[in-house]
């Protein structure tokens, strides 16, 4: 993989595609504001909605956020990782505002994908990437469904396989006297993250103070149909915990919620791709991964 081309691109005000363990991201340097306004361009995204600057690691956050002992403890516990932290933002960050949407706080993040950490690394500095689609679309897991969506406008793509997660990160804010509220649901569970920082709150609903936290997200071109038991008739069908019917897919034969997570984006596309103007879903019980992958589909499902 070329990580120093991409480094190149990056310091030039280029934006790159490259996968993390969450999903494809589309980077730009988190510094420039010309790139960061690229990035708005390229997927069509609302300038309200904030961007995830990803670093390497703790010291780098330490120089963009002001983080109290529980942003901290969530940290060590889960970064590098599928977690990202929303903090009141540094006065010196040299983040730009656009990527934070004009908020005070700033989204950070520390992926563990090995070339995500390659390009990071070889960059030396915070680079903004949301997921590496049109903005409300359906998520990139590989490099194809990102050059599907967005190979005009952008000036590299890094492939570095399907995603392994296939979801976007947790979210969780840290504010200044420490008190946690899960933004978006992700591959880290709530207990997981409750047993580190104690309740998680929940976020006033017409508050978006991170990505993915529009109503309408993650959405295909055909209607969706939500908890369906049986395949309605003229659906294409996407199963859970059963085979997949005929003409249909599903997300994981035996139940399995990674499994799941990890098929849920290419399956939504591969069913859209077929032309037919409704997806059912089957229901998707369960904590944890479920509740990232049910919401996920209710923004999908979500009025446009």
């Amino acid at each position: 993989m070329n990580v120093a081309r991409g480094a190149e691109v990056l310091r030039a005000g280029g934006l790159v595609v490259f996968p993390t363990e969450t999903v494809y991201g589309v980077g730009a340097d988190a510094t420039n504001p010309r790139a960061v306004a690229r990035i708005f361009a390229a997927k069509g995204r609302p300038q309200f909605n904030p961007l995830i600057s990803h670093v390497l690691g703790l010291s780098d956050a330490e120089g963009h956020g002001v983080l109290h002992p529980t942003a901290r403890a969530l940290i060590e516990k889960f970064w590098p990782g599928p977690l990202t932290i929303v903090v009141p933002r540094r006065a010196d960050s040299p983040v730009a505002e656009l990527a934070c949407a004009g908020l005070a706080t700033i989204a950070l993040r520390s992926p563990s994908h090995p070339l995500a950490r390659d390009l990071l690394a070889a960059f030396g500095g915070p680079v903004v990437a949301p997921s590496a689609n049109r903005s409300g679309h359906v998520s990139a897991t590989t490099a194809a469904h990102a050059a599907a969506d967005l190979a005009d406008a952008v000036d590299l793509i890094l492939d570095g396989g399907a995603s392994e997660v296939g979801l976007e990160s947790t979210i969780v804010a840290i504010d200044a006297e420490g008190r946690a509220t899960l933004l978006r649901p992700g591959a880290i569970g709530r207990a997981e993250l409750e047993a580190v920082c104690g309740p998680l709150a929940t976020p006033a609903s017409e508050t978006i103070a991170a990505p993915g936290m529009m109503e309408s997200h993650y959405a295909p071109r055909a209607r969706i149909i939500l908890d369906a038991a049986t395949p309605p008739v003229g659906a294409a069908y996407l199963a859970f915990g059963a085979e997949a019917p005929a003409g249909g897919l599903t997300l994981s034969a035996s139940g399995d919620l990674t499994e799941a997570a990890a098929n849920l984006y290419a399956h939504l596309r591969a069913l859209d791709a077929t032309g037919a103007d409704t997806i059912a879903i089957a229901p998707i019980p369960g904590g944890g991964l479920a509740e990232a992958i049910r919401d996920r589909l209710a923004r999908a499902a979500a009025p446009r």
